[in-house]
């Protein structure tokens, strides 16, 4: 290609300026979350051949779908951008292993070549996007990441661009849905918007041209988790409800053409749906803890401090054993149950990727007391895995100064979205919860609020 670029594998971005320049997030062999992903289609040898011959890789986050310690393996001989995140885990990690890695300089362009050029901007939740300028065209690759503290910049980028593409994680099946009832009963999964209408509202929030279904490529393959494959969303889906008079829909597959404007469908084959054991990724749900390994599972968790406001224990269930975490000498009411292989779960605890686990949907949750629509959210996955593991801030000191860090670089945009997220996101949910449940997600008059909310809010933030 002279100039231009593809999407492949799960949340794969190919820039080339007559060679290949620069991949993301190269997810493109192996399993991720302990052997519960696969990658839902097949990579063409081209492709792969593009990302070997990369000289740059960007890595979003270090979810093992984005940071594939497999795919990385083949590729020692590149240079690794980073977000330049508080903590600095993902870089000090990959330093660690001999990696050659760059920390990227937040919200300051990057020149690959003088007609490609790349932008980052990270977050407080750990995640980043990246903006990439190909010859006048904006590539906006979100993969994973929802605005938290960088939309107002993000728009005024964009409206600066005749040509905006937009690549954004919309479906089902990439966060933890295992969840139960104190009588064992599965819990449902929220109702969800058809992905067209979801995509191409997020676009038109934006101000992208078109947009790309991307990081929510993946199949489950453990037969522990194969119940979750009903939850994951296939290329086609993006289609329904799609409006198609707010931007275009490219196929989640593509090359496009920076120079024409040529779009090309790459149209790669399905992965062979087979499914593995989970004795195939060392995991067998009949061991049980050791003493040892049950004083570091509480040693693990009871360093999280902020943990202790809401949540009075967690229990764990290995191999039929108990063992019980108290996080508040008082009456245990609420609390999570996990029931979960012991080598994951270790492996977890060893090397502090716990969100590794709860992804991978083998390990059972069940909720004690009420913890809402969100379930884990806002009172236990971001202490533990965002600001804990990834930002290494366990006690109320070290998130204070964590969270200061952020503030600090945009103050503003920082500011603005803790209003939103404090005030208008809940107002706005609890208002689209009761006008779900009365009039439906499809009634004409609840999609008429719906696109009124976002329409003010665009205006406004």
């Amino acid at each position: 290609m002279e100039l231009g670029f593809d999407t492949v594998g799960n949340a794969t971005l190919i820039l080339h300026d007559k060679v290949p320049l620069l991949a993301t997030d190269p997810w493109i062999t192996g399993s991720a979350y302990f052997g519960s992903w696969g990658l839902a289609h097949e990579i063409r040898a081209e492709q792969l051949d593009a990302v070997r011959r990369c000289k740059y890789l960007w890595i979003s986050h270090g979810h093992p779908d984005h940071l594939s310690g497999d795919s990385l393996a083949a590729l020692r001989d590149k240079i690794i951008l980073v977000p330049d995140h508080r903590g600095a885990r993902m870089s000090d990690d990959l330093k660690a292993q001999g990696f050659n890695v760059q920390v990227m300089p937040d919200r300051t362009w990057f020149e690959l070549t003088p007609r490609v050029r790349v932008l980052c901007v990270p977050d407080y939740n750990q995640d980043a996007i990246l903006l990439a300028d190909v010859n006048g065209h904006l590539v906006i690759n979100l993969n994973d990441a929802g605005p938290r503290g960088w939309g107002g910049f993000l728009k005024k980028v964009v409206r600066q661009y005749r040509r905006s593409i937009l690549l954004s994680l919309v479906g089902g099946g990439a966060d933890m849905m295992n969840f139960f009832d104190e009588d064992g009963r599965r819990l449902p999964n929220p109702p969800k918007t058809p992905l067209g209408r979801t995509l191409s509202n997020r676009a038109a929030y934006w101000g992208a041209t078109a947009t790309i279904p991307f990081s929510a490529m993946h199949r489950f393959q453990r037969t522990d988790s194969a119940w979750a494959e009903q939850h994951t969303s296939q290329v086609e889906d993006y289609a329904e409800e799609f409006d198609h008079s707010r931007c275009e829909l490219f196929p989640a597959y593509v090359r496009y053409d920076c120079i024409t404007d040529e779009v090309t469908a790459l149209n790669p084959r399905r992965s062979p749906q087979q499914l593995h054991e989970p004795k195939e990724f060392g995991d067998d749900w009949s061991e049980q803890l050791e003493p040892q390994e049950q004083a570091q599972l509480r040693a693990y968790f009871q360093r999280f401090e902020r943990l202790r406001r809401n949540v009075d224990f967690l229990r764990f269930i290995v191999g039929g054993a108990e063992t019980l975490v108290e996080l508040r000498s008082r009456e245990l009411r609420r609390g999570l149950t996990f029931e979960a292989p012991r080598s994951s779960l270790m492996t977890s605890v060893k090397y502090e990727i716990f969100d590794d686990l709860l992804i991978g949907n083998f390990m059972k949750v069940t909720l004690h007391g009420e913890w809402g629509p969100d379930r884990l959210y806002p009172d236990f996955s971001p202490w533990v895995a965002k600001y804990g593991d990834n930002g290494r801030a366990h006690t109320m000191k070290e998130l204070r100064e964590y969270h200061r860090s952020y503030r600090e670089r945009a103050p503003g945009d920082y500011l603005r979205h803790r209003f939103e997220t404090g005030f208008l996101m809940p107002l706005q949910q609890a208002t689209a919860s009761a006008l779900r449940s009365r009039l439906g997600t499809s009634s004409l008059l609840f999609r008429t609020a719906k696109s009124a909310y976002w329409n003010i809010r665009y205006r406004l933030f």
